[in-house]
């Protein structure tokens, strides 16, 4: 059984469930693609998933060592290339928020860097980094 569910709604637009809650994302093409711009593009989604997984592995690190990094947040500038048209760069700007020794700071840090999505990206594609401990 399939994991998701894609339709294209017409205009550029496409709805995907995901079948095991019935978790709904609707996705529009970019202004510069010939869309609305008013809903995550696809490429957005893309870098959507490597930022939540980022926080992802990095909440599980923090929990398995007995921290946390509730609060904590990231933003990401995706950068669009042409010839191919395809993200060029990611820039990932990773504020936690907490009180951490250096080596949580350093579990954090490499967590960041181990996400599966973050390891699944083509290695063409400039991933910008940056950690605020805030």
């Amino acid at each position: 059984m399939p994991d998701i569910s894609i339709k294209y709604k017409g205009n550029l637009r496409a709805t995907a469930t995901h079948l095991k809650s019935g978790s709904i994302i609707s996705t529009d093409a970019p202004v510069d693609n010939n869309g609305k711009g008013e809903k995550f593009s696809p490429t957005d989604l893309f870098a959507t998933a490597l930022g939540s997984c980022m926080l992802t592995i990095m909440g599980l690190t923090a929990k398995t060592h007995g921290f946390s990094i509730d609060g904590s947040n990231i933003d990401i500038d995706k950068v669009m290339g042409k010839n191919p048209r395809r993200v060029s760069s990611i820039k990932i700007v990773i504020s936690l928020k907490g009180k951490f020794s250096d080596k949580e700071k350093q579990l954090l840090m490499k967590a960041a860097h181990h996400c599966p999505v973050s390891k699944s990206i083509h290695p063409e594609i400039n991933e910008e980094i940056v950690f605020n401990f805030i």
